[in-house]
């Protein structure tokens, strides 16, 4: 039995079990780590330590490879699957490859979208606990957030000193978890000595500002300036106020000490991993760390990272507001697509994906076509790469492959979910090649100069192929306040549906002439951009009907069953 016939047997989860991990000692040996370098969390993790970037500052860095996609669909794309097979292929030409990854959030573990460690033999291990607490990072982000909060209601409740407005708080509790009904709460209920009465509500984790502050700071030191910087609220006279004011910065960066250090792990080739930081890219800028992604970089020649969701989404807050943070540029593109996800923005059902349709897939190409569009915008080399299923007819492939090249781009047919790096081959071998090819600057969509109405309006118009945007009464005061208050020249982080290029997720494919509504703005002073609010995306995800938890387990010798 081939691997072939064996994946279709055998899930993520018994895959990664029966895999063979170095103990962690040689994954940092193979990047040449002293014993100063890292410290052990376990066998087969390690934190890398915080002062490990400054230490290789000399050294040059390699080339960053952004990996994004098509709209995802229920279908699926298969995007860390991809980065992380290409990082072991690139390895299997004796490129030295380092792969850059988000944490993921136990929102969309024990919900519906699944993990974030790749699939079949392109996984990062140890993929049962990545998946699930990992090393705590994403809990002590949850722990300042909430101590924050805690620090905010003693203040007013200790008499307000900085005159904070209770109906003006801005700041809201956070979960690692799917929970509707936690979205709007009242808390200083049941008397005076129970606090001071007001709303509240209860973000996701990985939608926190403190997440956001997390993955965009360069340091330590950095972080500390950051989240002094968060504005939790405004006064009756609605002036801001912030952290550095209440004076609590030293007490979140003390929690966060240990989770700023990046993570490292390895594939089920051995290729290094550095996990770390895990925002949405519907709700947040939904990429790892700049301090992961750089490290990845001094430690190798080749980088390869992603970015959430599409390239809409994802890809756009990379190039605009990582890249800028981090003050690094990628050199080449990776754009997943897949024959089904396709179909399904042509206009098929679920249900029926597993039929061939080469109308549906010529209907879906518009999707497609229009993240590759995106990407010319910035000025990138890219790559279109098919992820393959096993569905797939050599029809469909032909006809999406031959598309490709008539555009006068690069594909390429990738199997690195049932071969390993040996299905992305070919891949690895057209980006090294498009990472020579890369010729001037990144080119931003927008001017930091640019007012915030600008802003919104290139990114809807140039990335999602809007008409037009419209503004609700509140996001129209809002712009104006921003601007008095400085915040004007922030990059803008759009909160945006990822299943459309629209704001209406069941606008799929390539929808025309439609507007984008702005409901409201949320200033992420701290993290360094201004989150737009559009159609009904909510910062809280609600659980679906029949949630992935339902066919989660362990067994009586501890060994982890049903994640994914």
């Amino acid at each position: 039995m081939d691997r072939k016939d064996e994946y279709i047997m055998k899930s993520d989860i018994e895959i990664a079990l029966e895999a063979e991990m170095k103990p962690i000692k040689h994954i940092a040996e193979q990047l040449q780590l002293t014993e100063d370098d890292w410290e052990p969390y376990g066998h087969y993790k390690a934190k890398l330590s915080d002062q490990l970037l400054e230490k290789l500052s000399d050294r040059p860095s390699g080339k960053v490879i952004l990996t994004t996609s098509i709209n995802p669909t229920p279908a699926g794309e298969g995007k860390s699957t991809v980065t992380v097979g290409l990082g072991q292929a690139l390895n299997q030409l004796n490129k030295k490859a380092v792969i850059a990854l988000r944490e993921p959030s136990l929102g969309p573990t024990m919900g519906i979208k699944g993990g974030a460690a790749g699939g079949g033999y392109s996984q990062v291990v140890p993929m049962e606990e990545i998946n699930l607490h990992f090393t705590g990072d994403i809990h002590a982000i949850t722990t300042a957030n909430n101590a924050l909060s805690a620090f905010i209601d003693n203040h007013i409740h200790q008499g307000n000193e900085l005159n904070l407005d209770p109906r003006r708080v801005e700041w809201k509790r956070v979960l690692d978890l799917n929970d509707r009904a936690l979205r709007e709460v009242i808390v200083g209920l049941g008397g005076p000595v129970k606090g001071v009465p007001r709303e509240d509500g209860f973000n996701i984790s990985v939608a926190s500002e403190i997440m956001a502050i997390l993955c965009l700071s360069k340091d330590l030191k950095d972080m500390k300036r950051r989240l002094a910087r968060i504005v939790v609220g405004y006064t009756y006279d609605k002036q801001p106020v912030n952290v550095g004011q209440l004076g609590f910065e030293g007490a979140l960066t003390l929690l966060l000490k240990d989770a700023i250090k990046p993570n490292l792990v390895q594939t089920l080739e051995h290729t290094p991993a550095i996990i770390h930081g895990g925002p949405f890219a519907n709700i947040a800028h939904g990429c790892n760390s700049v301090m992961a992604t750089n490290l990845a970089a001094k430690l190798g020649d080749y980088v390869v990272t992603e970015a959430g969701f599409g390239a809409d989404l994802g890809a756009e807050k990379f190039l605009d507001i990582k890249t800028r943070a981090g003050e690094f540029e990628p050199d080449a593109v990776v754009i997943v697509a897949t024959i089904r996800a396709l179909k399904m923005h042509g206009g098929m059902n679920k249900n029926e994906l597993t039929e061939e349709n080469l109308d549906a897939l010529r209907n879906g190409l518009a999707n497609l076509e229009k993240h590759m569009d995106t990407i010319e915008q910035f000025q990138l080399p890219f790559v279109v790469a098919i992820n393959k299923f096993p569905t797939d007819s050599k029809d469909e492939i032909n006809l999406l492959t031959h598309w490709v090249q008539q555009k006068g781009a690069q594909v390429s047919l990738v199997d690195v979910f049932s071969e390993g790096g040996k299905g992305g081959i070919d891949l690895a071998e057209k980006v090294v090649e498009a990472c020579e090819r890369k010729a001037g600057a990144l080119t931003h969509i927008y001017d930091l100069e640019d007012s915030i109405e600008e802003k919104v309006y290139k990114i809807a118009t140039k990335v999602y192929g809007a008409e037009s945007v419209e503004y609700s009464s509140k996001a129209k005061k809002q712009m104006t306040q921003f601007k008095d208050l400085g915040y004007g020249n922030l990059p803008i982080c759009m909160a945006k549906t990822q299943y459309s290029l629209s704001d209406d997720p069941s606008q799929l494919g390539r929808p025309h002439g439609f507007t984008v509504t702005v409901r409201e703005f949320q200033p992420s002073v701290g993290a360094g951009f201004l989150v737009a609010l559009t159609g009904d995306v909510m910062t809280m995800p609600g659980l679906p009907k029949k949630p992935a938890a339902l066919n989660m387990d362990v067994d009586d010798s501890g060994a982890v069953k049903g994640l994914f």
